[in-house]
């Protein structure tokens, strides 16, 4: 058993990270190669699928060079969610895969929501949250009206995660959570919700739980004969490699998008929340955000400075004194507002301001983003969270960390592995191997704080009122810049 090792890989947004753990949580070997995201104005970003299977087989390939025989126990996958690939019977993609970040569907997903109350949503989904631009229900409706001889070759409508396992192991298998819009507290499809869209039932692939078996890796390909476990959504899969799976741990995951969240049987229903089913023993309460390093990546090309640049230009500023005020709506907002016509925008600039004041007013926009999330959440899961466990590439930066506590007023506590999704996909085939006996055991057994940043008490009040200036700059624009999004369609 000491020998035993686990793969975790994870398809996300900009690329495939992967990682070869020993059984104490170490990282031996990882890959991590990007990939590129097309947009087309004003509100399309997608994806080529094969992009996702090429990194996917190169990392398995790098992955399990030189392991002995049985030494491999599992692979676990995990994948960004609310992205979707429409693929025929034999698995070929039929168009580019529409991204999370895709606002075509907005009218559409108006429509359909328009017919559903209140209450229903509470039963369903725990929360009143509104089918948006990127529910699949609303990309099936959105493909079946546009481009119909897409829709009659489409077998199969799946995330990114079910794509890859498809292709790995020719099973067709989803989770509960990746298909959350459309499960209910009981982690069973929603059939009246689902009916709305006629043909939608079909092309939704049969259920599994996180641990289960999803076959073996086919033959030929890197990593033959291993098991593959079903795995989860990466918010899901960060709550297990972060360790967050005691009722009132918060968490706080930082990639492309920033994820908040709290675990807490309790529930009260708050608008903007995801309020996740109990599953795995564990009950996640969730506030994704929009733009969190995509924010810093923009503001990098922007500048022409790498991010590591501007963390330093960042560190070097008297924060007590306030930068612009930004509003990282670089591509609309999800949670609490889920606002697809929210745009970024900077105020209070001066001639005394550069590069370094743009970099913090960057990374404040987006930890009061989360502060705001976070609000709700703890409403949500009637809990007071004591600090948060952070994860992600976007915790890399010590300043950016820094001001996350000073924003929250709260203890971050940064994790020794920051790819959280990586290790919770590896933990998941863990338990499904029966390497551990469940995902407590094995979140204990792999999962360490590196660092915590304890909130400044003396920018408390400077942070306070910048907070307040935030929520008020949006509230003053909100209108404005839905005209404009109008406007420019």
């Amino acid at each position: 058993m000491q020998n035993a090792r686990l793969i975790g890989i994870d398809v996300g947004t900009t690329a495939v990270k992967a990682a070869l753990y020993d059984i104490g949580g170490h990282a031996l070997k990882t890959y991590a190669q990007s990939y590129p995201m097309h947009r087309t104005p004003p509100d399309r970003v997608e994806q080529d699928p094969a992009d996702w299977m090429a990194h996917v087989l190169a990392a398995l390939g790098h992955l399990t060079d030189g392991l002995g025989d049985g030494q491999l126990q599992g692979i676990g996958l995990t994948s960004q969610v609310n992205s979707h690939v429409f693929v025929d019977e034999n698995g070929k993609a039929l168009m580019p895969a529409i991204i999370w970040q895709d606002g075509r569907c907005a009218g559409i997903a108006a429509e359909l929501d328009a017919g559903l109350d209140e209450a229903e949503k509470i039963g369903w989904w725990g929360a009143p949250l509104p089918v948006d631009a990127s529910h699949v229900l609303a990309r099936m409706a959105w493909v079946k009206r546009h481009h119909p001889e897409v829709w009659a070759r489409t077998r199969w409508v799946m995330a990114p995660k079910d794509y890859c396992i498809m292709q790995l192991t020719g099973e067709v298998v989803a989770d509960p959570m990746a298909s959350f819009g459309v499960i209910d507290q009981s982690l069973h499809y929603i059939e009246g919700l689902i009916a709305l869209v006629e043909g939608a039932r079909e092309r939704l692939a049969p259920l599994r739980p996180f641990t289960a078996s999803a076959g073996r890796i086919k033959a030929g390909l890197p990593g033959a004969g291993a098991l593959l476990a079903v795995g989860t959504m990466d918010a899901w899969a960060g709550v297990v490699g972060a360790g967050a799976v005691n009722d009132g741990d918060g968490l706080y995951l930082s990639g492309t998008s920033e994820i908040l969240g709290v675990v807490s049987k309790t529930k009260m229903p708050v608008p903007g929340v995801i309020a996740f089913p109990r599953c795995e023993e564990i009950t996640f309460h969730a506030g994704p955000t929009q733009a969190g390093g995509a924010s810093i990546a923009w503001l990098s090309n922007l500048l022409g400075r790498s991010p590591a640049e501007l963390s330093v230009l960042a560190s070097g500023v008297d924060r007590s004194r306030m930068p612009p005020v930004f509003l990282p709506h670089l591509q609309g907002e999800r949670a609490p507002v889920w606002n697809a016509s929210a745009r970024a925008s900077f105020s209070g600039v001066d001639s005394s301001m550069g590069p370094a004041e743009f970099a913090v007013a960057v990374m404040e926009g987006v930890a009061f983003s989360a502060r705001l999330s976070t609000a709700a959440l703890q409403k949500s899961a009637d809990v007071v969270v004591e600090n948060y466990r952070a994860a992600g590439g976007g915790m890399g930066s010590d300043i950016w960390c820094q001001i996350r506590a000073d924003v929250l007023g709260k203890p971050v506590m940064r994790l020794k592995n920051l790819d959280a999704g990586v290790l919770g996909a590896a933990i998941l085939a863990g338990v499904g191997t029966g390497m551990f006996g469940s995902i407590r055991q094995a979140a204990d057994a792999l999962v360490a704080v590196d660092r915590s940043f304890e909130p400044d008490a003396s920018l408390a009040a400077r942070y306070e009122y910048a907070y307040g200036k935030y929520r008020e700059l949006y509230g003053q624009l909100e209108a404005f810049n839905a005209e404009l999004v109008a406007h420019s369609r």
